[in-house]
């Protein structure tokens, strides 16, 4: 696998006068799962180069659009951490990936996004802030627990939908380690994770993003550059993410309010 990082800017030493989040995981864990090194070698250029259109316009000019029936059965799960803005953004954010992967499993990857995080409805509400995002918090107990519980939801609204036992295990494989397992095992996991982290990107994902982890517009901002667009698999969702950055640090004016 090629090891080049996905971004070559330097850090400015002003920009980086805040205690670190905690690494993702090394490229080397593929070689622990056989079916993360088979995505490796399938997919050897990181980030993965995109086959069809890339688009790097505002989310705001491509809503989702259709699975009415999937929404309103998982109303209830929206109503917890943001996820009545964090699922719709990331949906359509994973649409525009589905756009420049063509060889993917649309609706896979649509239906996993739309369920990823439907679990925070049933944890221990008390926790998400203090546990899933602070200190190490991609390896917090309870983000493990949001995982399993995504997975109990999806099993329980996918059939009444008409979704085959096949196509529901699929899902919740993918679900089941998105925040937590080191690396991704398929394309349409790297799509699904990199549409849950560039909503980060959008204005409202700052908003949001920024309060959970008690930072200021500039110190997030930051890290979103340094931090999170290097874990960027895909070479679209890199581009989507710098567009959006840009965009948005110039609308925050985050080159002086810091």
């Amino acid at each position: 696998m090629n090891s080049s990082t996905n971004t070559s800017t330097t850090p400015n030493p002003r920009d980086q006068n805040y205690a670190k989040w905690a690494p993702a995981e090394s490229a080397s864990e593929f070689d622990s799962d056989p079916r993360a090194k088979q995505f490796a070698a399938d997919y050897p250029i990181r980030p993965v180069p995109g086959e069809g259109q890339t688009d790097t316009a505002t989310i705001c000019d491509t809503p989702t659009a259709g699975f009415d029936e999937l929404w309103k059965a998982i109303e209830p799960e929206t109503r917890t951490r943001g996820n009545d803005v964090h699922l719709p953004v990331s949906t359509a954010y994973a649409e525009r990936l589905c756009a420049a992967y063509p060889q993917a499993d649309r609706e896979l990857v649509i239906v996993t996004i739309m369920l990823h995080d439907t679990g925070w409805a049933h944890v221990d509400e008390s926790r998400i802030i203090s546990e899933g995002f602070a200190g190490d918090w991609r390896k917090a107990g309870i983000r493990y627990e949001h995982e399993r519980e995504g997975c109990l939801v999806a099993r329980r609204v996918l059939p009444e939908l008409g979704y085959s036992d096949d196509f529901i295990d699929r899902v919740c494989e993918i679900i089941d380690g998105h925040d937590t397992r080191p690396v991704a095992f398929s394309l349409e996991d790297a799509l699904v994770r990199d549409a849950d982290r560039l909503w980060r990107f959008d204005r409202a994902g700052i908003a949001l993003s920024s309060s959970w982890f008690g930072m200021d517009m500039a110190t997030y901002t930051d890290r979103l550059k340094y931090e999170i667009v290097p874990e960027l698999i895909t070479a679209p969702a890199v581009a989507m993410a710098q567009e959006d950055l840009a965009r948005h640090q110039a609308l925050l004016r985050t080159e002086v309010i810091r």
